[in-house]
């Protein structure tokens, strides 16, 4: 049942609607893993990569919002639950207990070049089905690259 009708052809609104439930798990995953980063990282560099993830954070719950919002009003119902992100997301897992700031680093930076190759996909797919999402996909991409190169600085 779908009480939200979409303007998109059905073969459009499948694709698109599989890019943006691919990017709401991706993100939601990014958000879990940089704080469970963020609570575990030590090391010389502990405090300035601990207020670095916060910003990786903030950046990936406000675009998995977004995200959602836009699959709920093309008529797609966005699933963020636990078992869907953790069976779908492309992010390796993190290990457990304490985390060396230099691995959180590199936790990060191959974190976020895994989503980042995803969403470059989501992009190329849903130019001609729909622009709109694109466009969100494209404005959120380009947050996730400034936190990949930053990350990729810190490991300089």
């Amino acid at each position: 049942m779908s009480v939200v009708k979409s303007s998109l052809p059905e073969a459009d609104l499948k694709l698109v609607g599989e890019a943006l439930q691919g990017s709401l798990v991706d993100l939601l995953d990014l958000s879990l893993v940089a704080k469970q980063v963020h609570w575990n990282i030590v090391g010389p560099r502990f405090r300035s990569v601990h207020l670095q993830l916060d910003e990786v954070v903030t950046t990936a719950r406000n675009h998995s919002d977004t995200v959602a919002e836009r699959a709920a009003a093309i008529g797609v119902t966005p699933d963020g639950r636990a078992g869907t992100v953790a069976a779908q997301s492309a992010i390796g897992t993190v290990a457990d207990g304490w985390i060396k700031d230099t691995d959180a680093v590199r936790t990060l930076v191959d974190g976020l070049s895994a989503v980042i190759v995803r969403m470059r996909e989501r992009i190329r797919v849903t130019d001609q089905p729909d622009p709109v999402t694109q466009d969100i996909l494209i404005g959120l991409t380009a947050d996730l690259e400034k936190h990949h190169w930053m990350f990729q600085a810190e490991s300089a």
